[in-house]
């Protein structure tokens, strides 16, 4: 049975060419990159080279402005925590309402630990921003704007260059959580006013456990983790050679790849999508058809459960993810769709399909092939809270 795997928001494979980069950094080029001999200067070197792989990735006007981290969650908290030591006469931060949950839940503890006062801006039922609530949210009181470029659920774009202008109008610092976006769409921050930018590896065929964060040059910044002075003290401890060079590289292969990713892959997305709606009934697309990253679908199958359809196309060999989670013994949608205010018969069924250069033709073929009668079995079952049950006796 042909493995189909379309859950590349997750995160991705990563690229052959990546791993035989990272190999002799864990044997021949094994050197600290802070010590002075020749193990380590080599090694430096190759991490300066990654520096500005991503560097040229994102747009950056200097390589320098890359701090290598731990990944998007760390450069997220590092970002914001920054920026409230920096401003520390200003206690307020504006986020969206459906930021990820490494800054989600900063927020939350920033709210009950410190008194920081945090204005969630909502979002219509595409996910678009509600600009005259964001407008209204920035004052001289605002420390940091936190708006993602891009929507790991929906794919739907945030227009942050807009965003970071008018934060900039009142003072603010403006990060944004680009995981999702960085190496799927172009990026060029000189041109910006975007002050910090977080990324991870393993959303673009990188490595895991390695990610980077963009500091514009001037931004003040205060470092998350203490200790020695590497990453021009912005985040100490010995670096992650191995895991940097591979960042590195992925970041290399993403330029590389831009065009078949905006072209190609956006084709595929968009067969898949089409034929699914011509399949099913009532079924519908999530977010923002317009304003979309180029990989992503989010379809709602009405009076299904999305986490059963995963189970069920898992069976079939066909990665996906849904947009519902358990809670107290009940399925309930996630916190994006909620937001978006995405009826409950639909959101339940919220199924995000994601793809990479990776796929083929052939992927979107196989799910086709089994969709229809896979959607209708499960509607079938028609049975809430007792679905798990009740539909293996259809389980391929």
């Amino acid at each position: 049975m042909r493995s189909v795997y379309l859950d590349n928001n997750a995160t991705t494979r990563v690229d052959y060419e990546v791993v035989q980069a990272m190999l002799p950094f864990f044997t021949d080029q094994f050197g600290n990159p802070s010590s002075k001999h020749a193990f380590g200067s080599s090694v430096s070197a190759a991490v300066r080279k990654a520096r500005r792989q991503v560097h040229a990735l994102i747009g950056a006007r200097c390589d320098y402005e890359i701090a290598f981290t731990s990944g998007g969650t760390e450069s997220d908290n590092a970002a914001m925590l920054s920026a409230l030591e920096v401003m520390s006469d200003r206690t307020e931060v504006v986020i969206s309402s459906v930021e990820h949950p490494a800054v989600l839940t900063l927020c939350t503890h920033l709210e009950r630990t410190r008194g920081v006062k945090v204005h969630k801006i909502p979002v219509d039922h595409h996910g678009r921003l509600n600009l005259d609530a964001y407008r209204a949210a920035l004052t001289t009181r605002v420390a940091i704007v936190s708006i993602m470029w891009a929507n790991n659920e929906t794919g739907t774009i945030f227009p942050v260059v807009e965003l970071a202008e008018l934060a900039k109008g009142v003072g603010a610092l403006f990060h944004t959580d680009a995981t999702q976006a960085v190496g799927k769409i172009p990026v060029n921050l000189k041109s910006t006013a975007i002050d910090m930018l977080s990324l991870s590896g393993h959303k673009l065929h990188g490595p895991k456990g390695i990610g980077a964060l963009y500091v514009k040059r001037g931004v003040r910044f205060h470092s998350l983790i203490k200790g020695g002075r590497q990453e021009r003290g912005r985040r100490a401890g010995t670096e992650n050679t191995p895991g940097i060079i591979g960042l590195g590289k992925a970041a290399e292969l993403a330029r590389k790849f831009m065009e078949d990713v905006n072209t190609r892959v956006k084709l595929l997305r968009d067969r898949l999508e089409h034929g699914i709606l011509q399949r099913v009934p009532n079924a519908f697309v999530i977010g923002n058809s317009l304003e979309r990253l180029p990989n992503t679908t989010n379809i709602a199958f009405e009076n299904v459960e999305g986490d059963g359809l995963v189970h069920f196309l898992d069976r079939y060999g066909i990665a996906c993810s849904s947009g519902s989670a358990c809670a107290s013994g009940l399925l309930e949608p996630s916190h994006v769709l909620k937001a978006m205010k995405i009826p409950h018969a639909a959101a339940n069924g919220a199924t995000r399909f994601s793809f990479s250069r990776e796929n083929r033709d052939e992927d979107v073929d196989r799910v086709l092939e089994v969709i229809s009668e896979t959607v209708q079995k499960l509607r079938d079952v028609g049975r809430y809270g007792s679905w798990l049950g009740d539909i293996q006796a259809y389980m391929p």
